[in-house]
């Protein structure tokens, strides 16, 4: 291995990525971050990691060539990985690296000049007779040029960044007026993203699929493919979803995917990973050639998952000079990768959903990620506590799950996506289990128009967060006092958990009055206990719990903590009271609970002892007079469910009404 040291040109996850695969070549690492930049998880999974630019320069750091190249030449770096995005597609960087000695992990400059420039790459690929969207044909110097070129090539078109990709300086274009006002929002946006303000135009093709085709070539003139990936499903040219392989191809279509492809990267000699992309109407079996990405793409997981090649370790033996056909990279001629299943990844960001993706930013309150068999977790530096800052992308993690099919490894994505909780600041899960969940989607059948011809991917349920609402209430409390109480707190009054009573549960409770009741009868029962010459106690608490201080809020999962053991310590009590004229009123009305269930339930609990209710004579429920066949029917009801004794009240002992 050539490489010795490796310094990573990039942050968050791709950046955590490399330095994971870099890792276990036994390769030592370094990363560079700006001081926005400092907390951030990538800094912490490299051997070594220094700051770089100024503490008031966010991001322009991560795009400074010889800021770049000095840092690996002070800290003995032989080798620098660009990821994705940034310096990525920057031919200048290839060609200093080459020209410091510094292994560049990436195709050479030349080839990146030929290809990672759109417009160049365009050229070759009109060489290979692969066909073409018609684009401008003279450089776009200013806005009269442009307007020159969208009335030939017609509208709609698409106005397009020469360097860079993600979606950046991409704007779809329908009239002089648009175009009037895109043309430099583009140039600035490029110029931002990829530190070059040249744009493209090229005709605008309605509804087709975004299918790529992953590229692996060597610097022994070896170049192979590792099958497609569908990037259909997009937002504002932002891929949001991705699949390998493409479900809804034919495989004479998928052929001269492949074949075009490989016959761009032969043209200029490929030698490295790097993608081919494609617009495909399958409809009309027609295929678009738009661009070749020089890079690893954000999406190279899934192509991972379905043919279990590392590909940035892939990059990394290449970059070292390794042939395919070496036992390190095993890609040799006569090797044929098997395809396992289909893998779908889905970004989640810190956008708001309901707020036209707007992106948010703040502090992670509170994080739960998933996992299982078949999902992967590409993280970027997300954890409870973690700051987002609106200065950096809005990526937090690439979910991927693999399946046989695509609608399997869709429900997978959706259990995996229901698992996580993200707290402190908006995503955008509930968008893509929209997405995952249609039925178009799960066939395959995803254009790039899918979002917008499915608005209700937008329909979003309102989350209770429950969680946050408390945990925020909790600390409010904790560090300010609860304003209800300000000033009255005795310091030296505690809250006392009471415990709870010792009893073996696994032992049944001893018989009790009830067995008596069901073994003597109504009438013999009465005979016996007018005869008995002790004194039998009724324990009032569960029906005092209604009518307390408390506001008669004692819920049932309240009771049954306690009435189980009760039954087995106090077997002899004569009976419980756990119904009042006030039960129904609190159950329904306070807790939302069902008064019925709450009965139930306390009979399971004491089979043994008497259960009794407090009914008054006047109105028998509640606080106003009832029918008498109303008050019957609730005698009777409440009989059936497991009251045994009823203790008729009057407050003036007017023993007629009783």
């Amino acid at each position: 291995m050539k490489i010795t040291k490796l310094l990573v040109a990039n942050r968050g996850e791709i950046a955590i990525r490399v330095f994971r695969a870099a890792s276990e070549l036994g390769i030592p690492t370094v990363a560079l971050y700006t001081y926005e930049d400092r907390n951030s998880l990538h800094r912490y999974k490299a051997d070594e990691a220094y700051q770089i630019g100024r503490d008031d320069e966010p991001l322009r750091p991560y795009l400074d060539i010889e800021g770049v190249i000095k840092l690996a030449q002070e800290n003995g770096a032989n080798a620098i990985h660009p990821g994705y995005g940034f310096l990525s597609e920057n031919a200048t960087l290839a060609r200093r690296c080459r020209e410091e000695n510094i292994i560049f992990v990436g195709p050479r400059p030349e080839v990146m000049e030929a290809l990672g420039d759109k417009v160049a790459a365009k050229a070759v690929a009109l060489t290979c007779e692969v066909p073409l969207i018609e684009s401008s044909e003279n450089d776009l110097i200013d806005l009269a040029v442009a307007l020159t070129e969208a009335h030939r090539i017609g509208y709609p078109v698409m106005l397009k960044a020469a360097s860079g990709g993600g979606g950046r300086g991409m704007r779809v274009i329908r009239d002089d007026e648009q175009l009037g006002k895109g043309f430099f929002e583009a140039r600035n946006e490029a110029l931002n993203a990829f530190g070059d303000d040249t744009v493209f135009l090229e005709k605008f093709v309605e509804r087709p699929k975004h299918i790529e085709v992953q590229l692996v070539g060597d610097q022994h003139g070896h170049l192979t493919h590792l099958y497609e990936r569908d990037c259909s499903v997009q937002r504002r040219f932002q891929k949001v979803v991705e699949i390998a392989p493409a479900v809804d191809l034919t495989e004479s279509l998928r052929q001269r995917l492949y074949g075009y492809a490989l016959q761009i990267g032969r043209a200029v000699g490929y030698d490295n990973v790097g993608t081919v992309e494609f617009l495909v109407n399958p409809e009309l079996d027609r295929i678009y050639f738009i661009e070749v990405n020089p890079r690893i793409q954000v999406e190279h997981t899934v192509t991972e998952m379905i043919t279990g090649i590392d590909l940035i370790k892939t990059q990394l033996f290449i970059a070292s000079g390794y042939p395919l056909e070496s036992p390190e990279i095993g890609l040799g001629p006569d090797v044929v990768v098997p395809r396992m299943g289909v893998a779908v990844q889905c970004r989640i960001t810190t956008e708001d959903a309901t707020n036209d993706f707007k992106p948010d930013y703040g502090t992670v309150v509170a994080y739960r990620s998933a996992g299982g068999f078949g999902i992967r977790l590409d993280q970027g530096s997300v954890y409870q506590g973690a700051v987002i800052s609106p200065f950096f992308d809005s990526l937090l993690v690439k979910v991927s799950t693999q399946a046989p099919t695509l609608a399997s490894a869709a429900q997978k994505m959706l259990r995996t996506l229901d698992e996580f909780r993200v707290r402190g600041v908006k995503t955008n899960m509930q968008f893509l289990q929209n997405i995952v969940r249609n039925p178009d989607f799960q066939a395959g059948h995803a254009t790039v128009d899918f979002i917008k011809e499915h608005p209700e991917l937008l329909n979003f349920k309102t989350r209770l967060d429950r969680a946050t609402r408390i945990l925020n209430y909790i600390g409010e409390v904790t560090v300010n006092g609860n304003p209800d109480v300000a000033g009255r707190v005795d310091e030296r009054r505690q809250i006392r958990k009471p415990p709870l009573p010792a009893a073996d549960l696994s032992v049944p409770p001893a018989d009790g009055t009830r067995q008596k009741l069901l073994e003597l009868g109504p009438e013999a029962f009465a005979k016996w206990l007018r005869a008995e010459p002790y004194i039998h106690y009724t324990d009032t608490t569960l029906r005092d719990a209604h009518q307390s201080l408390l506001a008669t809020r004692m819920r049932t999962i309240d009771m049954l903590r306690v009435a189980d053991r009760y039954a087995r310590q106090h077997p002899q009590t004569f009976s419980m009271e756990v119904w009042g004229g006030a039960t129904f009123d609190v159950a329904l009305r306070f807790l939302h609970e069902d008064p019925w269930a709450r009965l139930t339930r306390l009979r399971t609990a004491v089979p043994n002892i008497l259960l009794q209710m407090l009914i008054r004579g006047a109105n028998g429920v509640g606080y106003k007079a009832y029918p008498d066949n109303l008050t019957e029917k609730f005698v009777a009801t409440a009989s059936e469910k497991g009251v045994d004794l009823f203790r008729i009240f009057d407050s003036l002992n007017w023993m007629k009404g009783m």
